[in-house]
Parts: C-alpha cells; structure tokens; sequence
C-alpha cells in the first residue's frame, strides 16, 4: 500500500506515452509531463530562492504559477509580433474586446463591451486602484481569511482598515459565514468588500446562491463587491464557476470584477489584466483614478498574448484542466494512502491543494521548519493566508506530475522522520 502511489504515477506516466505514439481522437495535442528549466529567466517562482530565502536547494511550489509552456499557436502569435520590430505605446483595439466578449460569453455567459473595461497591469494594482477610487483613508474594507495575502496588503498600504470575516471551516469544507460578515459590516461601517471567487487558497466555488446572499448584504448596507475572477476558467468536473456579472443587474451598481488571462495561460509576467464595471459611475471614477496614478501605456506582448490566448487557446485549456485533475487524483490518493494524518481541503476550482496538516501535532513553526529544511520545498504557508491558519500549507499543482510525485514523497519521508 505504501508503494502503490508510487505505482499509480508509473501507471499514468506509461499510459501518457502509450498515448503520444497512439492515433486516435484519445490522443493529447500537449505535452503537460514535460520539464522545462526555468532556472535563469528571472523567474520568481524558481530563481527567487536565493533572493527570499538564501538558499536555491528548495523545490518550489508556492506561487500560484504554471510549469507548462504556452501551445505553438499562441507562440507563434507572439513571435510575430516580435518580427515586426516596433514595440511602440499601446491600447486595446476592437480586436480585443471582441475576442474578450467571445471568450467570457461563451465560457461563462455574459457580455462586457468596450466601455465596460478598463486594462490594467495586473488584478493587485487594478484592486489597489479600486481601493483609492472608492475609499478614504481610515475606511474600513473587509475580506474573508483564509485570502490571498495580497489583499490585506494592499489595503493596510493605502492606510485603510482591514477587517476579516473569517470563512467557516466545518468537515474539511469551508463556507461564508453570513451572520459575521453583515455584522462586521455594520460595526466597522464598511465601504468596500474583496470577493475572492473561485476562492484562493480553500478552492471554493461559490454557488448563486452564495454570491446572492452575500451581494444582498452588501447592498442593503451600500458595500461595493470588488470580485476578483482571475481563477474563474479553471473548474473540477462537475462544477460551474458563477460570475458576479451573471447575476441580477442590480448588483452591477455596487460591482466591479478583476478577470485576466494570467491564471489560465500563465502569462502573468506579460501584465495584463482587465477590470470591467458596467456601472457608469463607478466606471468614471475608477478611471480618474487611473489617470491620477499614471496608468496609461498598457503591455503590447499582453494584448497580443491575451488576444491569442483567449482566441485560439481553448483545446489547450481543455488539456490542461484535465492534467491538473489528474494531478488532483494524485495528490487524494497519496494523502489517503501515505500521510493518513493530513486533510486535504478538496478543491472546486483553481490549480492549489490546501492540506491541513494539523493531525500531526507539530506547532506552526515546526511545521514550517520540516516543510522548508526536511523536506526542502518551498511552499506557501497557511499563516500567511490568516494568523490561525499556520497549520496549513498551499501548493501549486501546476506543474508536471513527476514534480507533485517528488513533493509529496519529500513530505512524507519529513514526517516519518520525526
């Protein structure tokens, strides 16, 4: 039984080559086991040990960043755009926002036009933007921890005040929880709410029922949503992302939504993200915002990878998403099976596993200690999502699966150890 993980990653490696030498409609376009070096390219996720942590021994996992190359027809794409030689100011044209329009109608039923979207370097500063544009110093903004660190950062920088509505953690699921939401709402007078949906690190997908829920508190106490969509293609069988923009129109008055191409196709480095507001009013206001902070030239390799990305990368995603289910199958099984003590918080959406760890008994810091200098990896911990949630780690799955085999061994060769 100990082995048999081991036996299921041979299992699936052998039936991926039987498929690539095979014809057939079964037969995968993309090579997803593939190792690509990335060490030498100013790549965060891997050459970022030695800057972060002083040591460049470490697998890394933590950063929510893909180890797949983009498919030859994206490529080609830019290449192009290379071969042209002029790399001068840049805005988005029709094209793009047709091709946007396309993708976000026929993936997740709903319509933007030019008007409704402002291009902006990245969600973190589009969100930063937002924060300024509709709210003063001293102003209260709530979030829901565990939650993508960034957020609290962002706001606490802008010296605004940041409030945490923690999500209930019952049987290994995690829910919002309404009653201390509108609570802290009407306490602290709240101005703006960060939605985080899919949800980053627990891997929610939150129902209609929930967005409405939580949107009808918002309304009624005149809270803006600030719905951070960028995890929103990458869905497990079975599970359908709902946008904020799929519901009733009167929440388009207190809403704006982040969405990019930077998750999906892991072109994050290409800075590019959209933030689209049908509200007239707010729109204007976000973008005197922008004006006063400067944002004007937008990313050509951006445009031009999204415009591809979202235009001819679609079988590629489809792969993808199938891979990183069979990295999901993976990582179940070997829990299940070689560190019977951990819980994984099975995810809805988005390529991270959030594992509770804390059936081991270890504190936070010597989790951490076995997690970084037994078991050599370098994954993002549970404490930096929420100060109770030290007895977590997040890890990115994103990744070829010999690679989620040798994490995973790692971790329980460190605990057997202990």
């Amino acid at each position: 039984m100990v082995y048999s993980a081991n036996l299921r990653l041979i299992s699936d490696i052998i039936t991926h080559i039987e498929k690539s030498v095979r014809k057939g409609e079964d037969m995968g376009k993309y090579d997803f086991d593939r190792i690509i070096d990335r060490k030498g390219t100013a790549c965060a996720k891997h050459d970022g040990g030695l800057k972060y942590k002083g040591r460049d021994d470490l697998l890394a996992m933590w950063v929510a960043d893909m180890d797949f190359s983009l498919p030859p027809e994206v490529l080609e794409d830019l290449h192009k755009r290379v071969d042209h030689g002029i790399f001068g100011y840049t805005h988005g044209d029709d094209e793009y926002y047709r091709i946007l329009d396309n993708w976000l109608y026929s993936r997740h039923g709903y319509h933007i036009s030019e008007e409704d979207v402002i291009l902006c370097s990245g969600v973190v500063s589009a969100l930063a933007s937002a924060i300024r544009a509709y709210t003063k110093e001293g102003d209260a903004v709530i979030i829901q921890e565990p939650v993508y660190y960034p957020f609290r950062r962002v706001i606490e920088h802008n010296n605004r005040v940041c409030i945490s509505s923690c999500l209930k953690y019952e049987n290994e699921r995690y829910e919002m929880d309404f009653d201390d939401f509108e609570k802290k709402v009407e306490e602290n007078n709240v101005k703006l709410f960060v939605l985080c949906s899919p949800h980053n690190p627990v891997g929610r997908v939150w129902t209609r029922k929930e967005l409405e829920k939580i949107g009808d508190i918002c309304l009624k106490h005149d809270v803006i949503i600030a719905a951070d969509e960028i995890h929103c293609d990458i869905t497990y069988p079975g599970v359908k992302f709902i946008s904020f923009l799929n519901l009733d129109d009167k929440y388009t008055e207190k809403l704006i939504v982040f969405n990019s191409a930077s998750k999906t196709f892991n072109v994050a480095g290409l800075t590019l993200s959209n933030t689209i507001i049908k509200d007239r009013e707010l729109n204007e206001a976000y973008r005197r915002e922008e004006v006063a902070a400067g944002h004007g030239n937008k990313n050509l390799m951006g445009l031009t990878a999204m415009k591809a990305v979202y235009s001819k990368g679609g079988e590629w995603l489809g792969e993808m998403l199938e891979y990183i289910q069979g990295n999901l199958n993976y990582v179940r099984e070997f829990i299940k099976e070689n560190l019977p003590k951990a819980r994984l918080i099975e995810p809805e959406g988005t390529y991270l596993v959030w594992i509770d760890f804390s059936g081991y008994g270890l504190s936070d810091d010597e989790l951490e200690d076995l997690i970084l200098n037994r078991a050599k990896l370098w994954l993002d911990a549970g404490s930096m999502f929420c100060e109770k949630a030290g007895q977590f780690e997040r890890i990115v799955i994103a990744c070829p699966r010999e690679i989620v085999a040798e994490a995973f061994n790692r971790i329980k060769k460190a605990l057997d150890e202990i």
